[in-house]
């Protein structure tokens, strides 16, 4: 059923072009748009860009952004046109039907990551320590993240306005904190506990592992594994909070 679930979602989101687009293009308009911020940039020989920096970072927070997005508003829309409560009326567990559409978003994730990716790498010519594939790894793992969360807040919201509201609530904090603006110990003592518990921080912190390393480190994976662990635990929340309909 879990499987079913995902090849419904797949099928939907094949006739829907605009939100194929902005899964798969939006991301890497705007890391041309950070690429072009930086593009007059004076670097002195051998001296890292900062868009290898910057863009790296954007690799992991564009994708979360997006995926959140779209998750929470394609589930609300499952839920206020009646096809979640139909689909509860069968035998189908509320558990295959997160996994279903976790597994479905995660998929169109993994393309996103990896077009973003490649045009980092071979369009603007991103440079760094650490693996291209280390790194589309964390992109992938911080989309996935992005469907987890999407899919936990949209059984809070009972309309598509009130899905983007919590935009500022769950999203921009973690960007604000997770070390991209400015370093987490240099943070004051409130910021950086709180920065400490959000899963972005952690996602962040993987991918400056891999451009200061060229091997994958113990850091780096584990990281990893803290982000992983999100995931698990926003995909179970949000089975638990999943309501057949919005009233």
């Amino acid at each position: 059923m879990m499987w079913a679930t995902n090849v419904r979602v797949l099928q939907q989101l094949k006739g829907d072009p605009r939100s194929i687009a902005l899964i798969l293009v939006v991301p890497s308009v705007l890391l041309a748009v950070v690429y072009w911020l930086y593009q007059n940039e004076t670097v002195p020989p051998g001296a890292p860009r900062t868009f290898d920096r910057v863009g790296l970072m954007m690799l992991a927070i564009f994708p979360f952004v997006v995926m959140f997005l779209v998750t929470s508003i394609t589930m609300l829309r499952e839920r206020t046109s009646g096809t979640l409560e139909r689909l509860l009326t069968t035998p189908i567990h509320k558990g295959d039907l997160l996994f279903g559409y976790a597994l479905a978003f995660s998929l169109m994730a993994a393309l996103q990551s990896l077009v973003a990716t490649a045009v980092a790498y071979w369009v603007f010519g991103m440079s760094i320590l650490g693996n291209a594939g280390w790194v589309v790894l964390v992109a992938v793992v911080n989309s996935v993240l992005g469907v987890a969360l999407g899919l936990l807040c949209s059984a809070f919201a009972t309309t598509e306005f009130q899905a983007v509201q919590f935009m500022p609530v769950v999203v921009i904090p973690q960007i604000l904190l997770c070390g991209l603006f400015v370093a987490r110990d240099q943070m004051n003592s409130v910021l950086e506990a709180i920065s400490n518990v959000l899963p972005l921080t952690y996602s962040v912190a993987a991918l400056q592992e891999i451009a200061g390393h060229a091997d994958a480190t113990s850091a780096m994976a584990a990281d990893l594994v803290v982000v992983a662990a999100f995931v698990v635990a926003g995909l179970l929340l949000a089975s638990l909070t999943l309501r057949r309909r919005t009233a």
